[in-house]
C-alpha cells in the first residue's frame, strides 16, 4: 500500500516556544489517520505546516508523492481541506458557496448530491448565516469534498452535531473510504476516533507521544478504552 503522507522532522516554533518538536508521520493510501491531542498541543499547526499554509522551520512534507509547497498548484486539485471555522460571507447562499468552490476545480463532484448525502440537500437557497451550528459544520464537509479528492483533512469534523448526525457522516466517510479516499482527521471524540481511525499519533506539546493502533494504544496503556488511554498518553487529566 502506498504512502498518501509522509512528513520527517516537522519542526515549527514562534518565538522561544517549540510548536512542534520533530514530528514524523505516515499515512498510508485508502486509511483514516487521526491526529489527537489537547487544545494546543499542535494539532492544527501541524496541518498547516503539511498543507503549506504555514511555513515549517525545519523537516519535510509530501502529500500523494508532491511537496505542498513547490507543487501547490498540482496538489491544489486532489486535497480538500475542512477547518473547523470557515470564513465565508453570511449573507452567501448555500448553492451559491457551493458553486463558487466547484469552479476552482476541472472535475469537481455534484455538490448538490454531496448536499443531500449529508443531509442538507434542502438547505442549498438558505443563507450561511441562518443554518444551525450542525448545518454549517456539515456544509464545510462538503466543500472539502467537492474537489473529488483523493486526500482530504478535517478538523474537528463532527463538532456541533447530534448523535444521529454524527453517525451518518461516519458512514458517508466510510463510504468515501472503500472508495480508497485517504482522510486525515483531528477529533476530540474518542468514539468517533474508534469507529474511523485505522492509525493514530497522539501529540503532547508538540511531540509524538504515540503512533499506531486504537488496541495498541489501549494496550500500552493498560486501558480497556481509548478515552482512557488518551487521557494518559495526553497529561490532559492533570492539566484538567
Amino acid at each position: 500500500m502506498s504512502e498518501a503522507i509522509s512528513v520527517c522532522g516537522l519542526t515549527k516554533t514562534y518565538g522561544s516556544r517549540m510548536v512542534l518538536d520533530h514530528l514524523d508521520l505516515s499515512v498510508k493510501s485508502g486509511t483514516v489517520f487521526g491526529l489527537l491531542g489537547a487544545n494546543g498541543a499542535g494539532k492544527s499547526t501541524t496541518i498547516e505546516c503539511m498543507l503549506g499554509t504555514k511555513q515549517a522551520d525545519g523537516g519535510t512534507v509530501s502529500l500523494l508523492g508532491q511537496d505542498p509547497r513547490r507543487d501547490r498548484r498540482a496538489l491544489f486539485e486532489r486535497i480538500g481541506v475542512q477547518f473547523q471555522e470557515g470564513d465565508y460571507q453570511q449573507e452567501i447562499k448555500v448553492f451559491e458557496l457551493c458553486e463558487e468552490t466547484a469552479c476552482l476545480y476541472k472535475s469537481p463532484a455534484d455538490y448538490r448530491a454531496l448536499c443531500a448525502r449529508f443531509g442538507i440537500g434542502d438547505k442549498l437557497k438558505n443563507t450561511v448565516k441562518s443554518l444551525s451550528g450542525g448545518e454549517r459544520q456539515r456544509l464545510f464537509i462538503v466543500l472539502a469534498l467537492i474537489p473529488s479528492p483523493e486526500l482530504v483533512f478535517l478538523d474537528e469534523l463532527t463538532t456541533g452535531l447530534d448523535a444521529r448526525a454524527r453517525r451518518s457522516v461516519w458512514k458517508t466517510l466510510e463510504d468515501l473510504k472503500a472508495q480508497g479516499l485517504t482522510i486525515f482527521l483531528t477529533s476530540h471524540f474518542m468514539d468517533e476516533v474508534e469507529a474511523l481511525c485505522d492509525e493514530i499519533c497522539m501529540l503532547k506539546q508538540g511531540r509524538a507521544v504515540f503512533r499506531g493502533t486504537v488496541e495498541d494504544a489501549k494496550r500500552a496503556c493498560g486501558c480497556e478504552r481509548l478515552e482512557d488511554a488518551y487521557l494518559m498518553l495526553s497529561d490532559e487529566e492533570e492539566r484538567e
